[in-house]
């Protein structure tokens, strides 16, 4: 059986608190969504959770922004980091 995966990019503060900047990551189901892989990623505890608990993540499939209710397919390029503020 093959295991459908997509590539998890993490940047600013999200990859400081996971402790690193990319991971293969096994899709949680067929039809998953961002934020069907947010909760499975939080479902594993820290350092996941602190990361991502507060809901507050922008994303990017395969270099293009996206909601968290977009799907997420085999083989795609997740990026997730925190929102950016200027000053």
């Amino acid at each position: 059986m093959v295991v459908a995966t997509v590539t998890l990019i993490y940047f600013a503060k999200i990859r400081e608190l996971i402790g690193t900047s990319e991971e293969e990551y096994p899709l949680p189901e067929a039809g998953a969504t961002v934020q069907a892989l947010l909760e499975s990623l939080m479902a594993r505890g820290e350092p996941y959770l602190g990361a991502f608990e507060s809901g507050r993540v922008l994303a990017a499939i395969n270099q293009e922004m996206v909601s968290l209710s977009s799907g997420v397919a085999d083989g795609d390029e997740l990026a997730l980091f925190p929102p950016v503020t200027g000053g």
